[in-house]
C-alpha cells in the first residue's frame, strides 16, 4: 500500500457514499460502507475516485482480489446495471469537482 500513489480525497469518498446511497454492489443501505476497489490493489488498482466503489463488508470480504464482473456473476448479481451505474456517478463526481 504505501508503494501505491491513493488520491481519493474523503470529500470525494463522502460524495460517492451520497452518490450509491448503498453498497454499490448489493444495494444493502443499513451496514457501514467500505472503500471496495473495482481493480484490487494486489492487481494494480488505487484508491481513485474511478477505482473505489461503497461496499458492505460482506460483499467487499467475498469480492477479495477478484475481478468485479466474474465475482458479480457468480453471486447472481447484475454487473450490466452495475457497470452502466458506476460510469454514471464517476462521471456525475468529476464533472461536479
Amino acid at each position: 500500500m504505501a508503494r501505491v500513489e491513493h488520491d481519493l480525497t474523503d470529500a470525494q469518498w463522502a460524495a460517492l457514499q451520497a452518490a450509491w446511497g448503498g453498497c454499490g454492489y448489493c444495494g444493502a443501505t443499513d451496514r457501514a460502507l467500505q472503500k471496495d476497489c473495482l481493480l484490487p490493489i494486489s492487481r494494480g488498482g488505487r484508491y481513485t475516485l474511478e477505482n473505489v466503489v461503497p461496499a458492505c463488508g460482506s460483499c467487499n470480504a467475498s469480492k477479495c482480489n477478484l475481478e468485479v464482473t466474474s465475482w458479480m456473476r457468480r453471486k447472481k448479481l447484475d454487473e450490466g446495471v452495475f457497470l452502466v451505474r458506476q460510469v454514471e456517478v464517476t462521471r456525475s463526481l468529476t464533472a461536479s469537482s
